[in-house]
């Protein structure tokens, strides 16, 4: 727990500085931070944004449309990583981080026939919605798809965070910690969904099939 606080106040110390300094572009240098993995927490960032709408510095509807604008230019990094490196992924790196052509293969078919659904819901989860870019991209997910329910998925998330901001005004960063107990609960469904998915795949998996 003292990682976790010591890890958030670093977050809100960087947003205050970056966005204090830059402003709208701040929000967007951050959100493009975050969404190409590396684990900056939006939460910080749009909360501060959103107490910055209630001092006047800016609108609504600026703060959150150059925060999705971020999401989308950050999530297309990671996303570009992921699909223009798959081949090396696999061939240079595979026998090291256990990703077989049959593994990928199913990464494939989850993403043709989950990929709207698994793009939009991560965007509102904890830690995964910084990394399911790169996933998404090495299963070849269609881009316009991807981008539309990144879109999609991260527009309510920055939206609400900033009117949270906004309502809460000078107490904007005891919402961080409220907001955090939220994200563990995410956080914990998401791992039981994943142990329950794999167990499940293993039970009906034919003995003689390789991985």
């Amino acid at each position: 727990m003292l990682l976790i606080a010591a890890i958030s106040d670093r977050a809100v110390n960087l947003a205050v500085h970056v966005i204090g300094d830059l402003g709208l572009a701040g929000i967007f240098v951050l959100t493009i931070a975050e969404s190409a993995c590396i684990p900056i927490p939006s939460e910080a960032t749009m909360l501060f944004a959103g107490f910055n709408v209630s001092e006047g510095h800016f609108a609504l509807w600026q703060a959150v449309g150059i925060g999705v604008a971020g999401e989308l230019v950050g999530s297309t990094i990671a996303y570009s990583i992921g699909y223009f490196g798959r081949i090396d992924l696999v061939e240079k790196h595979g026998k090291k981080i256990h990703i077989t052509p049959a593994r990928l293969a199913w990464a494939d078919r989850w993403f043709a026939r989950h990929g709207e659904a698994t793009v939009f819901f991560a965007r509102m989860v904890p830690v995964v919605r910084a990394f399911v870019s790169l996933p998404a991209g090495v299963a070849r997910m269609p881009y316009p798809r991807f981008a539309l329910f990144t879109v999609a998925g991260c527009t309510p998330w920055l939206l609400g965070l900033a009117l949270i901001g906004h309502a809460a005004g000078d107490n904007w960063k005891q919402w961080r910690h409220y907001i955090g107990y939220l994200d563990y609960v995410a956080l914990a469904a998401i791992v039981v969904g994943i142990v329950y998915l794999v167990v499940r795949r293993r039970a009906q998996r034919p003995e003689t099939e390789a991985v």
